[in-house]
């Protein structure tokens, strides 16, 4: 592999807040060096990138990404997914075990692996199924799915409503060490809600769901949590009273953390507008003051990551009346431009941004990325944090369509992305004195 030097860039490092002109080195997929505040010259062996003075920083780690493959491949494959999450500068993504087979045995997570390994261009680490089915009522094998490389437990899109179910997965996620990750919905007070219970679901007609179908098990986890001593992480919050719950919790020594979608920090319930459907999601669209809570709890440090939440649906899901409409929206690529809006408004400093885009994905995970410093691996990206552009989502890498940011106008964008020292997305907008 050739040497890359990444010269003229501005580093930053979420870890620690760092931030000047500088170049890095990559050798044989790692930081081999890094001159802070300096121009420092190219070694022979090395191919140069000019970075133009743009942001240079570790590449994101999302999460929490829904992959069709295998059994839903129409949708999205791991190929699709990856190369959009390249062109959002995302270097790691963690898939959910929403697929057909489900990801409950130690084959699938091979088969994942194997054809992430064969297919596509940046990290994809698979999370396991914490029941078998997805159906809440016997455990996967915890043991045999880590030894397979399942890097974290989730039920994906269904919460385990068993309150024994749960503290058995608890106990055995504190036994082996791993990270359970749980959607924080009850589906019986769900119910038939489509959105945000509340004055826009009545304008609209429509049926609401209330925060306590978030809160309430929310808070049953948390006690769970104290009884079994477990690494708990509640997959997205998305109103003020699971702040308050998730801090409560935080403060009282609990191993606990939270990550939020990108879409409940920059949108609300009034983007639904006139039935939406890319715009109906789960947890739903909250309302202002929600969302303004959610950026306060990201700038305080209660809430450590933000998702991308990326669900691709095929046309026959999305365009139906909003009640009908399948829930999810596509993210992964758009993750980082909407993101970024948050600075734009100057709601969120950029390292703060970036640390719960990609150090706390990482030290959640376990993995030595998220931070620039020699050694580490090279998952790096180059960042234009002031690009305008107006999202097309014709132009969009993955297979489905449902953006909500379709002919929005976003602030910033990935124009290199390197995975182990390799470029795997360049910018057409990225012009490089190499």
């Amino acid at each position: 592999m050739t040497a890359l030097h990444l010269t003229n860039a501005t580093l930053l490092d979420p870890a620690t807040g760092r931030e000047a002109p500088g170049a890095v080195l990559i050798r044989d997929g790692r930081i081999a060096d890094i001159a802070w505040g300096s121009a420092a010259g190219t070694p022979e062996d090395a191919a140069n990138i000019d970075c133009g003075g743009l942001l240079l920083t570790p590449g994101l780690i999302d999460l929490r990404a829904f992959v069709g493959e295998p059994g839903a491949e129409h949708r999205e494959t791991l190929a699709s997914a990856s190369a959009a999450a390249a062109a959002g500068g995302v270097t790691t993504l963690v898939c959910m075990p929403d697929t057909n087979p489900v990801i409950d045995g130690a084959p699938i997570v091979d088969f994942v692996l194997r054809r992430a390994r064969d297919t596509a261009c940046v990290t994809v680490l698979p999370a396991a199924a914490i029941t078998k089915g997805l159906a809440g009522k016997e455990m996967t094998e915890f043991g045999l799915l880590q030894e397979a490389g399942a890097v974290a437990f989730t039920d994906g899109l269904k919460a385990v409503t068993n309150a024994q179910v749960m503290r058995r997965a608890l106990t055995y996620a504190r036994d082996f060490g791993v990270l359970l990750m749980q959607h924080v919905e009850e589906p019986d007070l769900v119910g038939e809600g489509v959105m945000n219970e509340g004055e826009m679901a009545s304008r609209l007609g429509l049926t609401g769901i209330p925060r306590e179908a978030e809160t309430v098990m929310l808070e049953r986890d948390i006690r769970l949590v104290r009884l079994t001593g477990a690494r708990y992480h509640a997959a997205m919050i998305s109103c003020a009273d699971s702040v308050e719950i998730v801090r409560r919790a935080k403060e009282a020594g609990l191993p606990v953390t939270c990550g939020v979608s990108v879409n409940n920090l920059v949108l609300n319930e009034g983007d639904i507008g006139h039935y939406r459907t890319f715009c109906k999601l789960s947890p739903p669209l909250r309302g202002e003051a929600d969302r303004h809570a959610v950026i306060a709890a990201l700038n305080e440090g209660v809430i450590d990551v933000i998702v991308s939440d990326h669900n691709p649906q095929d046309v026959e899901t999305k365009r139906l009346p909003f009640a009908e409409a399948a829930d999810g929206a596509l993210g992964i690529e758009t993750l980082l431009g909407a993101a970024l809006r948050l600075v734009h408004t100057g709601d969120v400093p950029l390292a703060r941004l970036l640390a719960a885009l990609s150090t706390n994905p990482a030290k959640l995970l376990g993995r030595e990325a998220g931070r620039l410093a020699v050694g580490a691996p090279a998952d790096l990206a180059l960042i234009d944090t002031e690009l305008p552009y107006v999202l097309d989502k014709r132009a969009l890498k993955s297979r489905s369509k449902n953006s909500p940011f379709d002919e929005a106008r976003l602030q910033g964008a990935a124009m290199l992305t390197l995975v182990g020292g390799r470029i795997v997305h360049r910018s057409e907008f990225f012009a490089s004195a190499e």
